[in-house]
């Protein structure tokens, strides 16, 4: 079971011009978005502790995916 709800990432596709999405589609469409997030949290974190911080903060997220 995926974290994000598929509806919302059929609603994301629809307003960028997808005139429908078919259930396979958002499934994976989910899939890597969660892999994606996963990838630039775990840069982020690996910045914060750099810094000597803990929380991740918005400045950790931009550089992480700068890295990415």
């Amino acid at each position: 079971m995926s974290d994000l709800p598929i509806a919302a990432v059929t609603r994301i596709a629809k307003a960028n011009g997808a005139e429908r999405v078919g259930s396979d589609a958002a499934d994976l469409l989910v899939k890597v978005t969660e892999a994606y997030i996963g990838k630039v949290a775990k840069e982020a974190n690996k910045l914060a502790a750099h810094a000597g911080r803990k929380t991740i903060k918005a400045e950790d997220i931009e550089m992480a995916i700068e890295n990415l």
